[in-house]
């Protein structure tokens, strides 16, 4: 059978492993966004701090990927959980560097004018230094989700959901008469998926980034 046969018939189980694909790498990139964020926020205005913080994430990035999840598998099971802690790790390097990139070039002088009208610590950081540093963060959303959408189909390795177990199936029959057809739908897949991901971020920054500080 060709490609396009096994789409149609295939449609259903494809569409199925989309969703469950795309579903972890956006709940393992809110769960990590919220994590980088805390850490830019916690260690930004120390260059001691940052630079650790950054390190540590950044070395998280040289643990392959399949060695990782193999080293979740005997503390936390197969499927869900070593796929869902593996991704959260990988994508926190740069939201985190984002972070901190983004609230360290907020305007000294914006920062000193909330604190002369008043504006406590946390008020002017959520109201002045975070939205300030939204750009930057959201470019590292954006890279982070790109990242992960490959490292997930890794995921397969541990019975992890998405469109990885479809490109394992194939790679397991090569020589089979629909071996390429499924490596080939996974793969294109996840392309579609990383695609409709970065143009939901460009949308999200027209509505969220005013016009007069969009790079």
């Amino acid at each position: 059978m060709n490609f396009w046969e096994y789409l149609v018939n295939r449609h259903q189980q494809l569409l199925t492993d989309a969703y469950q694909h795309a579903s972890a790498v956006f709940q393992c990139m809110v769960v990590a966004t919220l994590l980088g964020v805390l850490i830019g926020v916690a260690t930004y205005r120390s260059e001691w701090a940052g630079n650790l913080a950054t390190t540590t994430t950044a070395t998280i990035l040289t643990v392959p990927a399949l060695a990782l999840i193999g080293l979740l598998i005997p503390l936390v099971g197969l499927g869900v959980p070593p796929t869902v802690i593996a991704l959260t790790l990988y994508g926190l390097l740069p939201v985190v560097r984002n972070a901190i990139v983004g609230l360290r070039g907020v305007d000294p002088t914006l920062v000193d004018a909330a604190t002369g009208i008043g504006m406590s610590r946390p008020a002017r950081l959520l109201r002045v230094e975070l939205p300030l540093a939204w750009p930057p963060i959201l470019t590292g959303i954006r890279v982070s989700t790109q990242m992960l959408m490959g490292i997930a189909a890794i995921a397969a390795y541990a019975s992890g959901p998405g469109l990885g177990n479809v490109i394992f199936r194939g790679l397991a029959s090569l020589g089979s008469a629909n071996a390429l057809n499924q490596v080939l739908a996974g793969t294109l897949g996840i392309i579609v998926l990383a695609l409709l991901f970065d143009a939901a971020y460009v949308l999200i920054g027209r509505l969220t980034i005013p016009r007069g500080i969009r790079a």
